[in-house]
């Protein structure tokens, strides 16, 4: 179910204010935020459950949530 249209996207405070700061490294556990159109070319770090994963944002993310590049979860193949 996606939001509503009259609401606007949601993006975590936190996350918004570090884009108008000039760090290197943004660190964030804001999986459900938004990304916007500001965002593209920057380096995040976001928190997967456990681990900080670094991602660079492209702009075909635009528009969808930062948790959806993050996988939770370990994928184990079995050896044959």
């Amino acid at each position: 179910m996606s939001r509503s249209n009259w609401k606007t996207p949601f993006i975590d405070k936190s996350l918004l204010t570090n884009f108008s700061k000039k760090k290197k490294k943004k660190i964030t556990w804001s999986r459900r935020s938004t990304i916007y159109p500001v965002c593209v070319g920057l380096k995040l770090s976001i928190h997967n459950g456990k681990n900080m994963v670094n991602r660079k944002i492209k702009p075909e993310m635009v528009g969808h949530k930062l948790g959806e590049f993050v996988p939770t979860r370990k994928y184990i193949t079995e050896k044959k």
